[in-house]
Order: structure tokens, then sequence, then C-alpha cells
């Protein structure tokens, strides 16, 4: 009987822990996406030639940055462009 008990709460454990994966992996793919529209937009508009700098391109770590970090990453990506370093 306890080995059935057992099974059940190892089952139960195993759906709660794979919700809040899927639940924060949608949370994720958003802000991802949402990060690189807004790369695209930079770019489109020529924002960064406004402040006088260049643009900030479509690199691989720049659109790594930007597809990890989401919004975040493409708000660092704009300081360090500010500051003149270049990734």
């Amino acid at each position: 009987m306890s080995d059935l008990l057992l099974a059940v709460v190892f089952i139960i454990v195993i759906l709660v822990i794979a919700y809040y994966v899927i639940k924060n992996l949608s949370v994720l793919l958003i802000n991802a996406i949402l990060g690189l529209i807004c790369l695209f937009i930079l770019n489109t508009l020529n924002v960064m030639q406004w402040v006088g700098k260049p643009e900030l391109g479509y690199g691989l770590a720049t659109i790594l940055i930007a597809g990890i970090g989401g919004l975040p990453g493409v708000f660092i990506l704009i300081l360090l462009n500010l500051f003149g370093i270049t990734v």
C-alpha cells in the first residue's frame, strides 16, 4: 500500500514541476520574441544614429543576447553601444 501511495505522490510532484516549467517557459519565449522584435525596430528606424552611435547590427552575439535576454538584453546592448563597447 505504501508503494502505491509513494508512486502517486511522485507522479503529482512531477506534474507540478512540469506545470511550473511550462508556465515559465512561455514567459521566457514571449520575452525573447519581444527582444528580437525590439532589436529589429531599433535597427530599422536607425535609433542609435539619433545619438551619434553606430547601429547594433545583427551579429551572432547580438542576436543571442537579444534572444536569451529579451528586453533587458536589448537594453544592455543599447547601454554598451552608448559607452562605446561593441558586441
